[in-house]
């Protein structure tokens, strides 16, 4: 299978619990809008759904965010649009 976002950032979040998930999810998200990065990949998996839901509730309260959505190809992942740099 060919990986249509390997050229992007991305976080793999497997292993991590909610807290530790939350914290790097909005270090990540900070420190690529630093870098002027536009697009962002987040791996949480399928599972039960406990990392996808955090993952979610975290970008939805990120200010940095402007949008995101789960990927068509692969439902353990979330494609996560960022603001401009001003």
């Amino acid at each position: 299978m060919i990986n249509l976002y390997s050229n992007l950032p991305s976080l793999d979040l497997h292993g991590y619990d909610r807290d530790y998930a939350r914290i790097t999810i909005n270090e990540f998200i900070e420190d690529n809008y630093k870098m002027k990065k536009k697009t962002v990949i987040i791996i949480h998996g399928i599972g039960t759904g406990i990392l996808r839901k955090t993952t979610h509730e975290v970008l939805k309260k990120n200010k940095l965010v402007k949008e995101y959505k789960i990927d068509n190809f692969n439902v353990g992942t979330t494609i996560v649009e960022l603001h401009n740099l001003h």
